[in-house]
């Protein structure tokens, strides 16, 4: 496991432990980079029509359409330090 691999999970776990929940949308942004650093672009069914919360992750997962993994990677480590700082 590389340096970014291995800094992208440290991320994630601290993430599960901070105290004060993010904004929606820092939750959003969160979890589209995390999604498209594990599984690449976008992917699978649209969520239905009155599937607010899943129509809002897919959506922002897939502004991120063409960004490499490692990118993702890195920018999820850099918000998760944002908001531990």
């Amino acid at each position: 496991m590389n340096e970014l691999h291995h800094q992208f999970e440290q991320a994630a776990e601290a993430l599960r432990h901070i105290t004060e929940r993010p904004d929606n949308d820092t939750l959003l942004r969160l979890y589209a980079l995390y999604k498209q650093a594990l599984e690449g672009d976008v992917h699978g069914c649209q969520p239905g029509f009155f599937d607010f919360i899943g129509t809002a992750k897919q959506e922002s997962w897939a502004l991120l359409k063409g960004m490499s993994p490692d990118e993702a990677m890195r920018q999820y480590v850099a918000l998760v330090q944002q908001l531990l700082d």
